[in-house]
């Protein structure tokens, strides 16, 4: 009898370790699943991934249940492999029960299964969800009045668990991304595609625009034949015309609408006038987002847009190109010569415009310059001395040294950089 009633308690302890086998188990699936995953798998129709999304939208009612159920097997394990070693060993079962309780808790109710959920936490989390789903209704009461409690502890403390701050979807998503390109297993192009994606409502137009002072305007009162042949050598498939003042935008020429003129004017350049061909300007403000700017453009089916201040005055133009540039880099045709502006030297320093944009330059090289504060790295420049600087200067920050090459007016128009741990030239 007495050994009938040995086996049979020494069953129930390997009965409950296996049960915290699952509890622990399920835990780490359940809270290591991909969300991204389940959401796609019961898009499609996997009610088992449906449940495990259901599961984890409450995740402390998931916990408190899991962690409830395992504390219990545990303990009630621990208390029969006890009174089995007591009543073997005497007073001295107490120590062996701890130390192997220890030992078999250990490895095979903590360890192994959650290596083993780790391993395959989507295909985990699906198997044991409908029985996990049993286990929170069960313990529903129970765990509320826990939370209950912990909340009101926490609140003596000054902290209120229903305002904790949760991570945005895209800064999880960017700080993924990351991780993997860390790892190797994301190359350093799709990492910086997703992240210009993401950045594109966080920027605005003034952010990514050709500044006034690098676009291309002609005058409208030129001779016909001078504004043709200026039209036609420039790089560009728009140009603004303006009249009087280069503020006064009077439209944008379009190179094909130009050719289609001259072949009807049978290649006579003199009877062509490229301001009534010109199309009305679209201009849109400097704080408009990047993200409905690209709207704004497939909506309107138009390429080009002026970009104006609160005063109404011109500070540049944003093209479809421009976004684009934002998520995929630099798009190069057969009339572009490369990143313009960036040239590397053989000590290892770079010759910088001064207005190249910090994200350009952080896209390039793969720094981090902050992009806040100032759009182009001049402006960085003058942001952080605090002054404009003087030929000659030198600035060191963010783990760069800045030498200020050339100076117009009050502009930077060339920088050296290099790391702090290379000596100027």
């Amino acid at each position: 009898m007495m050994d009938t009633a040995l086996w049979l308690s020494v069953l129930a302890i390997l009965g409950l370790l296996g049960l915290s086998f699952f509890f622990s188990g399920s835990e780490t699936a359940l809270t290591a699943a991909s969300r991204a995953r389940m959401h796609q798998l019961a898009k499609n129709g996997s009610k088992r991934a449906g449940l495990v999304e259901r599961l984890t939208a409450e995740r402390e009612r998931l916990i408190g249940a899991i962690l409830l159920g395992n504390n219990i097997v545990n303990i009630l394990a621990s208390t029969l492999a006890a009174s089995v070693l007591i009543s073997i060993f005497g007073e001295a079962g107490i120590a062996y029960a701890t130390i192997v309780m220890t030992a078999l808790v250990v490895v095979f109710s903590e360890v192994l299964p959650k290596t083993l959920a780790l391993m395959r936490p989507d295909g985990f989390a699906m198997i044991v969800a409908p029985v996990i789903r049993v286990v929170v209704m069960v313990f529903a009461p129970v765990t509320g009045a826990v939370q209950l409690l912990v909340n009101s502890i926490l609140k003596l403390f000054g902290l209120d668990a229903d305002k904790a701050s949760a991570i945005s979807g895209h800064e999880e998503l960017r700080g993924t991304v990351d991780f993997l390109h860390s790892e190797g297993e994301v190359v350093k192009g799709d990492r910086d595609m997703l992240g210009g994606v993401l950045d594109l409502s966080e920027l605005e137009v003034s952010d990514v625009m050709v500044h006034r002072t690098r676009m291309l305007t002609l005058d409208a009162d030129m001779p016909p034949e001078e504004l043709v042949g200026a039209i036609l050598d420039s790089p560009f498939t728009r140009v603004p015309l303006y009249k009087d003042t280069q503020d006064n935008i009077i439209g944008v020429v379009h190179a094909k609408d130009l050719l289609r003129a001259i072949q009807k004017a049978d290649g006579d350049i003199a009877k062509v006038n490229p301001a009534r061909i010109a199309y009305k300007p679209w201009f849109v403000p400097d704080t408009t987002s990047v993200q409905a700017q690209l709207n704004a453009f497939l909506k309107r089916k138009s390429h080009f847009a002026l970009v104006v201040d609160e005063y109404g005055e011109v500070q540049g133009l944003v093209t479809l190109e421009d976004i684009l540039e934002e998520i995929v880099g630099d798009i190069a045709d057969e009339h572009d010569i490369g990143m313009q502006g960036l040239t590397k030297q053989a000590d290892g320093s770079y010759i910088v415009d001064g207005t190249l944009p910090i994200r350009d330059l952080n896209r390039a090289l793969d720094w981090n310059l902050p992009d806040e504060e100032a759009t182009t790295i001049a402006g960085l420049i003058i942001h952080e001395a605090k002054l404009i600087p003087e030929q000659g200067q030198q600035f060191t920050f963010h783990n760069l040294r800045f030498k200020v090459l050339r100076k117009t007016h009050n502009r930077v128009t060339q920088l050296r950089v290099f790391p702090v741990d290379t000596k100027a030239g």
